[in-house]
């Protein structure tokens, strides 16, 4: 029986506006009922997978910044950090080109140089990262990094951005979160390892989780379970790796593919409570 689903945000779970199912309330309460955890496992910054499941802070584990921080209950449970010096390094790097936006992620915000306070940049911040703050150079952020990440609003990060930041790679891991995004973590670390761990924690198997994603930085996660769930909207990547797949984002995929395991009695029984 399955006790853990993750699920991707962007370009999984959330349909093409940003926006949650209106279906998703009424499974987050079945899953509860089946005593089925919800894990979302999302590049995105802890505090706006809070905001958006603000109803559900604690039932949920959250798999935030691609793995590098698990947070439960408002407790950190898990997290990866990477030295200062390290991060410094790599943004320094980036500003060689002048329209990549950057981004040094900490534990308690994340952080943007005033110099790139710019319109195009700004709403996009706000998306992903909603507790934020301008400084005025890296150097002096009183905080641990958990991840550099780096954005291309011409969506051309595989070439703008990545072939820069593409010699840390295994020095440190260097990930492609979709066209906009590239993300730097410490070596080793992706959701998969993250979603390991706590598979370990929990004494739950891969056969008892489910994972969906659509995205290259979703590959290790569905490598941890065995009901991997590509997106029709997926990478073609993320379906070759993928068992199974359901509809798109657009489509409410997530949700189609979580009543599929429910009617095909993959979940435990419901009870009253």
């Amino acid at each position: 029986m399955i006790k853990l689903i993750m699920s991707d945000m962007d370009g999984t779970l959330l349909d093409e506006n940003g926006r949650l199912p209106e279906e998703f309330p009424a499974i987050a309460g079945e899953l509860k009922r089946r005593g089925v955890i919800f894990a979302p496992a999302s590049g995105r910054q802890y505090f706006s997978l809070r905001e958006t499941f603000r109803d559900f802070v604690d039932d949920f584990i959250f798999f935030a910044e691609n793995g590098t921080i698990v947070m439960r209950q408002d407790k950190e449970i898990s997290s990866t950090t990477m030295p200062k010096s390290v991060a410094l390094q790599i943004l320094a790097t980036a500003a060689q080109n002048d329209n990549i936006f950057r981004v040094f992620c900490g534990k308690k915000d994340a952080y943007v140089q005033n110099s790139q306070n710019r319109p195009e940049f700004v709403d996009e911040l706000g998306r992903y990262y909603t507790h934020n703050s301008f400084v005025d150079d890296f150097a002096d952020v009183d905080d641990e990094c958990i991840k550099v990440s780096l954005y291309d609003a011409s969506a051309h990060a595989d070439t703008v951005i990545y072939p820069l930041v593409k010699k840390y790679d295994g020095q440190q891991q260097v990930v492609l979160s979709s066209d906009y995004w590239v993300d730097v973590m410490a070596f080793g670390i992706n959701k998969g390892v993250a979603i390991q761990k706590i598979q370990r924690q929990l004494k739950i198997a891969p056969d008892e989780c489910a994972a969906f994603g659509d995205y290259l930085n979703d590959t290790e996660m569905l490598s941890s379970v065995y009901y991997s769930f590509a997106m029709a909207n997926a990478h073609p990547k993320i379906k070759d790796i993928a068992r199974y797949t359901t509809a798109s984002n657009a489509d409410h995929g997530v949700i189609k593919g979580i009543r599929r395991l429910i009617d095909e009695g993959l979940l435990p029984p419901a009870t009253n409570s």
